[in-house]
């Protein structure tokens, strides 16, 4: 007993709490930079990480000027990483078609965070393998020709309250900010297609889908739980889905009540009496779809493109039954996902081609020419007739989203300067938007009932100069202009 008295030592509090603190700070030193050498291990450059973070200070300017500058630095297949996660950048062409063409069977799950709640997750964006390749070929054939056909009217409605309000702006002769009305236009136009709801955005700003909209695009995560999220996924992740989130809850709740009202309605009603919108489209094939493999979901290249106009239904296949039917959850993400894609990419892209075309009066006497032709022969427009009349159109929204593309930036200011107005005949891009038909459909629409009877001038508030520079955007990370886009609306 004695020499196991001896041998046994006195451990104090002091003692304990050191030794603790030690063991913590390996630990935290370990996981600190566990997660930073797979990229080494596949011999893909990349800049140094941080403890934890990894390389988001890289990042701090913007991300996707930063993405050009990783790309110069460690050249076009490289890599980074935010908090633990690993990135990997691929910018050569032939390694790029591999995984977007060739291999795109392999390569068709998108990332989660864990984050995602009802009803986004429930969207294409998060929806993986056999699942997400099922609720894609629903939404591909929902966007086929003889669909958006049907889905025309409900795009002029819109447009005439455009043109209503604009008419307003052109009687004052003020200044206008043409992106503040088309952001009003771009939620008319999603409500109506998307949620089967008639608002009117400018005259009824307090309509509660419009109040519920601002509150959407206005959330955002702060930048201190960010950087927890980053460095600490497994904790912070569980953590952040179960603490209560009101405005989520209450965002969630209310476009989640909407829809299903919506479809309660729709399967009361006989077929010809259904609304023919996106939401319908989704409605009715919640129990089969025509057989769309992977292969066909690649539908950009197609857009205003095919040889046959009619709006005779396509011959897709024979419809085949889903492993199980949509559930309403996922015709809600659907139409989640519909707002979040189409709102901000639709108000940007018309409020950056009218700004184009102000600064650029030789090229919009061109396009109001080709309008005043399309009209004469055309007197109501329809899709064959929207394929085959505006080729000048067409480039021009070709050449506003080279300039201000919705997802990349793929060309600098000093490119921009260069090349003020030309032609990149599109097709450039990605290809795998989805929706981009519609996307694409509304624009060109828009753009000519707009000039139908408008034309727009430089102001003294129109931030131009003799360089044509660009607008002055809101951030090197947000592709939205600073100070709105302002210019003068003349009646034709």
């Amino acid at each position: 007993m004695g020499v196991l008295g001896f041998l046994t030592l006195e451990v104090n509090g002091p003692m304990l709490t050191v030794a603790l603190s030690v063991v913590l700070l390996a630990l935290l030193k370990w996981y600190s930079t566990s997660a930073f050498s797979r990229l080494e291990k596949l011999g893909i450059r990349h800049p140094k990480p941080c403890p934890f973070i990894g390389n988001l200070t890289f990042f701090r300017q913007g991300f996707w000027e930063s993405q050009m500058e990783l790309r110069k630095l460690y050249g076009p297949l490289c890599g980074y990483y935010l908090g633990r996660r690993m990135f990997i950048v691929i910018s050569k062409p032939d390694m790029i078609k591999q995984v977007l063409v060739e291999n795109f069977s392999n390569f068709t799950n998108r990332m989660a965070s864990g984050l995602e709640s009802k009803p986004v997750a429930d969207s294409v964006l998060f929806l993986r393998d056999k699942r997400w390749e099922e609720v894609r070929s629903v939404l591909t054939s929902a966007f086929s020709p003889e669909k958006l056909h049907e889905m025309i009217p409900l795009i002029n409605q819109a447009c005439d309250l455009l043109l209503t309000h604009l008419k307003h702006d052109a009687e004052c002769g003020d200044a206008v900010d043409i992106q503040r009305c088309y952001s009003c236009y771009s939620t008319d136009v999603v409500a109506s297609v998307a949620f089967s709801t008639q608002v009117d955005s400018r005259k009824a700003p307090e309509d509660p889908f419009v109040k519920y909209c601002r509150r959407f695009f206005a959330f955002g995560i702060p930048r201190p739980l960010l950087v927890l999220i980053l460095s600490f996924p497994s904790i912070m992740v569980p953590l952040a889905r179960i603490l209560p989130n009101k405005n989520r809850d209450e965002l969630n709740g209310f476009f989640n009540k909407l829809i299903r009202n919506v479809i309660a309605l729709r399967d009361q009603q006989a077929a010809e009496e259904r609304r023919r919108d996106f939401l319908q489209m989704v409605l009715d094939a919640r129990q089969s779809t025509p057989s769309v493999g992977v292969e066909s979901f690649d539908i950009v290249r197609q857009v205003f493109s095919s040889s046959e106009c009619s709006a005779n239904p396509s011959q897709q296949g024979r419809p085949r039954p889903l492993s199980k039917p949509l559930t309403v959850d996922e015709i809600v993400g659907q139409a989640f996902l519909f707002l979040i894609a189409g709102y901000e990419i639709i108000t940007n892209t018309l409020s950056f081609a009218t700004y184009l075309l102000a600064t650029n009066p030789d090229c919009q006497e061109k396009l109001l020419t080709e309008v005043d032709r399309f009209n004469e022969k055309y007197a109501t427009p329809e899709l064959c007739s929207l394929q085959e009349g505006l080729p000048y159109l067409d480039m021009v929204i070709a050449e506003t989203l080279r300039m201000y593309p919705p997802a990349f930036r793929f060309t600098t200011e000093a490119q921009r300067r260069r090349r003020p107005f030309t032609y990149l005949p599109f097709g450039a891009g990605p290809r795998s938007c989805l929706g981009v038909r519609l996307g694409l459909l509304e624009v060109k629409l828009t753009l000519l009932h707009v000039f139908r009877k408008f034309r727009f001038e430089v102001c003294p508030e129109t931030q131009v100069s003799p360089l044509q520079v660009p607008l002055q955007l809101e951030s090197k990370s947000a592709l939205g202009p600073k100070n709105g886009v302002y210019i003068k609306i003349v009646s034709r």
